[in-house]
């Protein structure tokens, strides 16, 4: 009998091959990936920017959920995607892994020790040099499918916001967000961004 050798590179990894959340489990490398559907999507490293933005976010949103049943993830958290929609019995059923740079989660029977299994309520990817454009289709029909009530697209060298919220399964982009017109959540009463002061130098 022959064991099987670790995963302690990407490069040892087909980059065509379909993986499971079981076969993620398992990978012994410090790079961080995502699967969507089966398929590898390597991430790149968060830029200072990235960081800063994801930060200021984090604040405006944390403060708002304080003492609300909501609760706030920011990457790296791993959110689970069954196909389905349905509470998978094994890993090896589920084949979408993404890590969002924040997220928010209403329902707490979503979340484990593993962080997050099923759609979260609002998810909120923020655009770098890294992210290519299929990346961001592929993830737009993702979060669409698997019901994410409220998806935000933040592009910091513009400076605004897109923002996306599922109606009858689909998403309806709503105006851009921008500090003169700040965010206003759909599904969040009374959650104002101030996007000035998230994009202040």
């Amino acid at each position: 009998m022959t064991l099987e050798q670790p995963i302690t590179s990407l490069d040892q990894l087909d980059p065509l091959g379909i993986y499971s959340y079981a076969d993620y489990l398992t990978w012994q490398f410090e790079e961080r990936v995502e699967l969507f559907k089966g398929k590898l999507f390597p991430m790149a490293a968060p830029k200072r920017l990235h960081q800063r933005y994801s930060s200021r976010l984090s604040l405006q949103i944390g403060n708002y959920l304080v003492g609300k049943s909501c609760e706030l993830y920011v990457a790296p958290f791993d959110v689970r995607l069954p196909d389905n929609k349905r509470k998978p019995r094994f890993d090896e059923d589920v084949y979408t892994v993404v890590q969002p740079d924040l997220c928010v989660i209403c329902d707490a029977e979503k979340l484990d020790d593993r962080g997050c299994l099923g759609a979260p309520d609002l998810m909120i990817e923020i655009l770098s040099p890294g992210n290519t454009k299929k990346e961001m289709s592929d993830k737009f029909r993702l979060y669409e499918e698997a019901g994410v009530r409220e998806y935000w697209v933040v592009e910091p060298a513009d400076k605004f916001v897109l923002i996306y919220v599922l109606r009858d399964g689909e998403y309806v982009g709503l105006r851009p967000a921008t500090d003169e017109y700040p965010i206003n959540s759909t599904i969040l009463p009374d959650l104002t961004i101030d996007l000035a002061a998230v994009f202040a130098e």
